[in-house]
């Protein structure tokens, strides 16, 4: 494994407490400007997640009536006895053509919702499984401080925003900034910021996140929009 990935992991909690798990379930206050421009604005303001740990599920819950049920090759609207409300296979393909400006469907929300948040919540501990490239580049200053950078390439069977991504890692070890490329939406370059970490149950979990475009000097655009703001609570392991 690699030394950096390695520290990270270890700062983040270390394997053998993440894998006494199997879900993690949290309460998501979801904001930026990104859900309007997709036609749903609203839609998920609050609400709660659920993603399994060992393989690609996640659910996001809105309430008793109704929930999403995430897969790579599927995602549904279900009805809260189970019964398939509406559905779609291999949904990645549904999303050919797309730019920034491309509004979603529900179930096309359901599916980027669902692998954006089972990558974000399973990160930096699905580094440890099989099938990624990972290779570590010149350290990176911004503010005050010096991150230490991974580029990272995922393996096919995970679906995420893109298939290379770059982390930025602090001094204690911890995810600063994600940065990345959201094919299904027009090839978007985004810097996503993660703060606010917390000990849930052993791990440290960031309960803040923001998503900017990425403008001149691989920096936020000055002045532009928040994309997407994510603040966790009532965070659970189970």
């Amino acid at each position: 494994m690699n030394e950096l990935i390695e520290y990270t992991i270890n700062a983040h909690g270390g394997l053998d407490q993440w894998r006494k798990f199997y879900t993690l379930s949290a309460h998501l206050a979801v904001g930026g400007v990104l859900w309007a421009m997709k036609g749903h604005a609203g839609a998920i303001d609050e609400i709660d997640v659920t993603v399994n740990l060992l393989e690609q599920k996640t659910s996001h819950i809105p309430g008793e009536a109704w929930h999403t049920a995430y897969t790579p090759n599927r995602v549904a609207i279900e009805a809260g006895n189970g019964s398939v409300v509406e559905e779609l296979y291999n949904p990645r393909q549904s999303f050919k053509d797309h730019t920034l400006e491309t509004t979603w469907s529900n179930l096309q929300l359901a599916y980027f919702t669902g692998y954006a948040m089972w990558n974000y919540l399973n990160t930096p501990f699905l580094f440890a499984r099989p099938g990624f490239e990972i290779r570590e580049e010149e350290p990176w200053e911004e503010g005050n401080e010096t991150w230490r950078r991974l580029r990272i390439k995922w393996p096919n069977d995970i679906h995420t925003h893109s298939e290379e991504q770059v982390l930025y890692i602090d001094k204690q070890g911890l995810i600063r900034r994600q940065d990345y490329k959201v094919e299904i939406s027009g090839n978007v370059p985004a810097a996503h910021y993660l703060s606010a970490y917390k000990e849930i149950s052993g791990i440290k979990i960031a309960t803040k996140r923001e998503v900017f475009s990425i403008g001149e000097n691989n920096m936020p655009q000055p002045g532009g929009p928040l994309i997407v703001s994510i603040e966790l609570s009532e965070i659970k392991f189970r």
